[in-house]
């Protein structure tokens, strides 16, 4: 059974994930940045100041970085983990990435004697402290079947989706252009409720007791409102997050021929967003962009 996780990466998702398996395995935190690191040592996670440190003896290695270029960087650039796994250890990579960078760094990483196990997640930091985050995964069974009591610990709902890495990241890709959609269709909602004259507060309860209720209006729009008002609000879900999300949708749906028209104006909304220097604040502050307002 594995009893050893290393996990990179502290940041949103990441220190709430090895906050939580702290409490079930030995968990070995690492960040870049020392105020992650600080805040993981703070929660009770054991913290090193190098990769390599954290992924030495452990049996499963859990991933939760930005994007491709960082992933690669971790396990064979600059930081270089792979070297310093030990053989037979599994990687768990949480992050969206898209299809093809998966199956690629699966291949590699079997060359190197390392499984991976694709298992994006989905719900949120407070789901991710919580065990109880959705995560789709794709994997080898064998493989698989070794990080089990880890994927186990980590969701509310885990769900195989099909049997070799890729599997996992197509499935996200098909949630992402979901909830891309949803936050950039609330962020319409209440600024023109805003622009009506309308209590954007008491709209937003009156939709959420109806059938326009959903999770990304329910969860992102008390700070939409914020910002509205002229707010900063606290950030959990980054603008340049969904960029890259929805750029994956786009490309993804390109590859296979098909059109998604809503996921491509969504997807402007967030370019826009951040060519106006939103890439590091909130997603929920896509309301503004809506309105018309320079940050």
């Amino acid at each position: 059974m594995t009893q050893r996780v290393a996990v990179l990466g502290l940041g949103a998702m990441g220190l709430p994930m090895a906050t939580w398996l702290s409490k079930s395995f030995e968990v070995s935190g690492y960040d870049l940045f020392d105020q992650r690191r600080q805040l993981a040592a703070e929660a009770g996670v054991e913290t090193v100041t190098t990769a390599r440190d954290a992924v030495e003896g452990a049996d499963a290695v859990l991933i939760a970085v930005r994007n491709r270029a960082q992933l690669e960087d971790v396990l064979y650039g600059a930081a270089g983990v792979v070297t310093a796994m030990k053989q037979g250890a599994v990687v768990i990579l949480t992050s969206t990435v898209g299809v093809d960078a998966v199956m690629e760094v699966a291949a590699r990483l079997a060359d190197d004697g390392i499984g991976m196990v694709d298992a994006p997640v989905s719900g949120g930091p407070v789901r991710a402290g919580e065990g109880d985050l959705l995560v789709t995964c794709g994997a080898y069974p064998d493989v698989y079947a070794a990080a089990l009591p880890v994927l186990e610990a980590m969701a509310g709902n885990l769900v195989l989706v099909g049997d070799e890495p890729g599997k996992g990241q197509a499935m996200k890709t098909v949630n992402q252009l979901l909830c891309g959609v949803h936050i950039a269709a609330a962020g319409e909602a209440l600024a023109l409720a805003g622009k009506l004259g309308l209590d954007q507060r008491k709209a937003l309860d009156a939709l959420m007791s109806g059938a326009a209720e959903s999770f990304m209006l329910g969860n992102r729009g008390p700070r939409a409102i914020e910002a509205y008002e002229g707010g900063t609000p606290e950030v959990a879900s980054r603008v340049d997050i969904f960029v890259k999300d929805m750029g994956i949708v786009t490309s993804a749906a390109k590859s296979v021929g098909l059109s998604v028209p809503l996921a491509a104006a969504a997807e402007q909304l967030y370019v826009l967003g951040l060519a106006q220097g939103r890439g590091a604040d909130d997603d929920s502050t896509i309301i503004n962009v809506v309105r018309g307002e320079g940050k």
